[in-house]
């Protein structure tokens, strides 16, 4: 394999980043040098500006989100966030996260509890995520981010306890 070639079994991974917000434009264009798969789900068309090396989705849809996938929600104060993690739950996606300081309630729990989601599924939903670096900065945010979920890929104590 040539140096900076991608191994082939890291093309199989799709990275889907859910809302357009500065942490997804980072997450979407490390996580394409990274070897993902990148789409980028925004319902709201006029805000899907940043994924220059996505593909456009308005939902999490079962054909791009399979066993393979990591769905990241970027913001867990948009009015969707109930309905696109549904939609995520009902995917096979491996692994499914919503950004959030752990210091602030989960917005997701009751979006989801109002939708007639049960806690197990809600379980699902990882927060916070990431490695506890104390990143502050969009672009820092997404370097733990994609950390995180390497670790975890990779079966590795990246630190998701806080």
């Amino acid at each position: 394999m040539a140096a900076g070639e991608i191994p082939p079994d890291l093309g199989a991974r799709t990275l889907v980043a859910v809302f357009a917000s500065p942490v997804a434009t980072h997450l979407l264009h490390f996580g394409h040098n990274l070897g993902f798969r990148c789409v980028l789900v925004e319902p709201d068309i006029d805000r899907a500006t940043s994924a220059a090396s996505a593909e456009l989705a308005s939902t999490v849809d079962p054909s791009f989100a399979g066993e393979d996938t990591d769905v990241v929600v970027t913001d867990h104060d948009r009015p969707e966030l109930g309905p696109m993690l549904r939609a995520a739950l009902l995917t096979r996606a491996r692994w499914i996260g919503v950004m959030g300081s752990p210091r602030h309630v989960a917005q997701h729990i009751p979006a989801l509890r109002a939708l007639g989601v049960d806690d197990a599924e809600i379980a699902r939903v990882h927060r916070p995520i990431g490695l506890n670096i104390g990143s502050k900065s969009p672009a820092e945010i997404a370097v733990a981010t994609l950390a995180g979920l390497i670790a975890d890929r990779n079966n590795r104590p990246g630190g998701f306890d806080f």
